[in-house]
């Protein structure tokens, strides 16, 4: 995805994982609350057009979809936290893994071929299908073998959460456009920095 910092700058930004993409959409907190979008249904189709499912999506969504939406991503960020700091299962929020358990009982988006050889979804999509879309996914990266991958950025004042899919298993920023850049600029610096300058 392409993201914009509130600077201006815009970067690209490879979360590794649907479920992990929706939590670019805001969150729980004062730091992930600045960039909700959910508080409304065009936030959420925004979104949508922009995450890596297959364009062309048609769906409708009800308030109280858009709430459960909003609640699926709470619990995936305290999830995602968790397993990123390395804590054991049972630091998790049983509520958090209820919620998300919850959501992957429905049936999920449905995906179909076209005549000419294109992935489309089917008509009827809701907003309880793309929900159960997205915990079974989360369901699938928590509990599969990339589930200690699951990264914060390494940058001190970045939150994005990304799971690490590199071969060698050593990606540490959200982004080398943005915050890789940035250290690698400070450290470039640091080392040329003349001696008994601050």
């Amino acid at each position: 995805m392409t993201l914009r910092h509130r600077d201006g700058q815009r970067f690209r930004f490879d979360a590794g994982a649907l479920c992990l993409e929706l939590l670019l959409t805001g969150g729980p907190g004062p730091v992930a609350a600045r960039y909700e979008v959910l508080d409304r249904v065009e936030g959420l189709l925004g979104w949508i057009r922009e995450c890596r499912l297959a364009p062309g999506l048609d769906l409708t969504v009800t308030a109280s979809e858009l709430a459960a939406v909003r609640d699926v991503r709470d619990a995936l960020w305290r999830l995602a936290e968790t397993r990123a700091s390395g804590a054991a299962w049972d630091r998790c929020d049983p509520r958090d893994l209820g919620i998300v358990n919850a959501a992957a009982a429905h049936p999920p988006l449905v995906a179909r071929i076209t005549t000419d050889g294109t992935r489309a979804w089917a008509s009827g999509a809701t907003g309880t299908g793309l929900l159960a879309t997205l915990a079974r996914d989360a369901i699938d990266l928590l509990t599969g073998p990339h589930a200690d991958r699951i990264r914060v950025c390494g940058s001190d004042n970045c939150a994005l959460l990304f799971v690490d899919t590199s071969r060698p298993g050593r990606r540490r920023w959200c982004s080398m456009d943005r915050c890789g850049n940035r250290h690698k600029v400070r450290a470039h610096r640091a080392r040329t920095r003349p001696e008994g300058e601050a």
